[in-house]
Formats: C-alpha cells, structure tokens, sequence
C-alpha cells in the first residue's frame, strides 16, 4: 500500500507539471499567433524520462540533496514565461476584469444559445475557454507566475522524499520555499510593473535573468541538510571541518548572498541609482534586501567565532588543562553545544566521582 502511495504521489505530481507547462506554451501560442512555438512542449519529453528513469531505479522516491523533476519543470515553463513577459503587447488591462469577464459571458451564451445540439456540459466548458481566453495579457501572465510558484511548493511537498531528508527537514524547507516564493512574486511584479522599465529591454532582460537565476534554488535541498563529518575529516583540516559541521547553515547563507537576496538588492540599487526609478515601494524592498544580507553576514560571522572557540576548546583539552565537558570545574566559558559529543563521557565521570566521594565518606 505504501509503494502504490509513493508511486501515485510520483505521477500525479509530474502529471501536474507537465500540464501546467503546456498551458503556458497554449498561452505563448495565443499571443504570439504561431504554431511553431508549440514545440516547446517538447521539453516535457525530458520530463516523461526522468520520471521514467526514478521509477526503474529509485522507486519512484526522490534523490539526495536535487530534485530533477523539479529542475526538469524550470526549464519547460521558464521560457513560456519569458516570452510572454518580452511580448511587447503586453499593457495593462483596459477595463476592469469582473466587467469584462460577464460581458463575454453573456454574449457567448447568447451566441451558443440556439445550438441545441449541444449538451449543457459542453456549452460551459465552451464558455470556460473562451473567458480564459480573452482575460488580458497581464492577468495571464501574473497568474501563470504565481501558479508557477505555487506549484513548485506544492509539487515539493507531494513528490516522495528519499532516504537521506526527513519530514522535519522537508517541512522546513517547504516553509523556506513559501518566504521565497512571495520575495521573487514582489521581485518580478513590483519591477516589471514599472513603466520606465518597461520600456528598457537591457533591463527587462536584466530582471528576467535575475529572476530565472533565483528559481535555481527549488531543486536544491542542500539548505536543510547536514554533511556528516567523516572520518577522514579531522579538526586539523580546519576549512573542511567548518565546512562539513556547518553545512545547513552555510547553503542557506550562500542561497540568500548569491541567489536570491544578494542579486536582487543590486539589480534595485541599479534601478535607483543609475536609471533614477524610485518609488515607495522599491525603496522599500531595497532597505529590506539590505537587512536580510546584513543578517545573514552577521550569522556568517556568529559560526566563524563560535566555530574558533570550539577549536580552542578542544585544543586546551588534549593539553589536559580543561574537562571533557562543563559538569568539570575550569576556567574556560563554553556554549553548551560544544560538549554534546562527550555528554555520556560526563555522566560517566559524574557518577564515578560521585561514587568515590561516597566511598571515602563511608
């Protein structure tokens, strides 16, 4: 029963990509009035064969530290979006959406009225296409976007997790994915929104490459896992210890530094500083850009130091001038999580002590 639940989570979940990736090359198709951008759709081919080959090998289960089917997805609807983003048709909807969905509506039932060789049934599903086609380009595009990431959290969340992340783990980097996904949705509206941009290519395709470069990260789950120190990893190669033993925290520094939060703040310190495109807004999400970096170099910092007074620590304790752990008196302060190696070496040396203690009394 569980292999069968790992498999349906398996097909449902890639069946669900590979649909929403061929409403996007419909919607390029649409716009762009011609067929020959339905080859797009072949890169769901790619698709169609790593779910094959995660059936035959891993069981339908997924694999350590990436995701392919989630890479596999970027690359079938990140280029749908690009070029309904480059479509230079693409202004904002002249009429209210609610006004203008019952006007079609209503004359395309008139117009379907008399067909009475039609099912009902079919009469709606008609109208349902058509209303969704006629919807104005930005509409379109802002819902693809956040369908899109939608279903990135979604999709993560069904896909069967391997043996090497856990549940905790993966409810962790789900709650990562969700904070994520709403600073790249604020990323992409907020700027392309801007007329002046707009109007730029250099720097629409800019804010593009920027933003397809931050989705790179979905397929990773490198930010939640640790790599265990093995044998081999002594404390005397210290870079390869730092490494190893902050491993979690440090993908997540190097994603927000490098991905996300760091490429962002300079594409809209660019903005501000030499295109002269300032409004509350960005202003506002540049100072709060500036603060996660600020953050995230202090907690860089905060394992640098506590990683040097570990190695002090265990330094002075080889000399034997400092206890195995902080149940021995010295003169030496240290964090708690330093001593969790030795914690049964201490109670070990607590009741041996203890036990002596009671012997001489007696």
């Amino acid at each position: 029963m569980m292999e069968l639940l790992v498999l349906l989570n398996a097909l449902v979940t890639r069946l669900l990509f590979v649909l929403h990736s061929l409403l996007g090359v419909w919607r390029v198709t649409k716009v762009k009035k011609e067929p020959r951008y339905w080859l797009l759709a072949l890169l769901n081919l790619l698709l169609c064969l790593e779910t094959a080959l995660t059936l035959k090998f891993k069981q339908g289960r997924g694999y350590k530290w990436f995701s392919p089917a989630i890479f596999i997805y970027l690359i079938s609807i990140v280029p749908s979006l690009w070029l309904l983003e480059l479509h230079p048709e693409i202004q904002r909807c002249p009429n209210e959406l609610e006004q203008l969905v019952q006007n079609i509506s209503t004359k395309d039932e008139h117009n379907y009225r008399s067909e009475a060789t039609d099912s009902h049934i079919i009469k709606k599903a008609r109208d349902l296409v058509i209303t969704l086609s006629t919807v104005c380009e930005p509409v379109w595009t802002l819902g693809l976007h956040q369908t899109f990431l939608l279903l990135l959290i979604i999709g993560r969340w069904l896909l069967p997790i391997g043996g090497e992340i856990t549940r905790d783990q993966l409810s962790q980097l789900l709650l990562m994915f969700v904070g994520t996904a709403a600073d790249i949705l604020e990323f992409t509206s907020e700027t392309l929104e801007i007329e002046n941009v707009r109007h730029n290519n250099a720097l629409v395709y800019t804010i593009l490459a920027v933003w397809a470069w931050s989705m790179l990260q979905f397929p990773l789950d490198l930010a939640v896992q640790h790599v265990g120190c093995g044998p081999s990893v002594s404390s005397k190669r210290v870079f390869s210890f730092y490494l190893c033993r902050h491993s979690a925290d440090l993908w997540n520094i190097g994603i927000s530094l490098f991905i996300q939060d760091g490429p962002f703040l300079v594409v809209r310190l660019i903005l501000m500083g030499y295109f002269k495109v300032i409004n509350q807004m960005l202003v506002f999400f540049t100072a709060k850009n500036i603060l996660i970096v600020m953050l995230q170099l202090y907690r860089l910092i905060v394992l640098s130091l506590d990683f040097q007074a570990s190695l002090r620590y265990q330094s002075n304790s080889r000399k034997g001038g400092v206890g195995c752990c902080p149940c021995e008196p010295n003169n030496i302060s240290l964090p708690p999580n330093n001593c969790d190696n030795d914690e049964r070496e201490c109670a070990t040396v607590t009741l041996e002590d203890s036990s002596s203690v009671t012997i001489e009394g007696l």
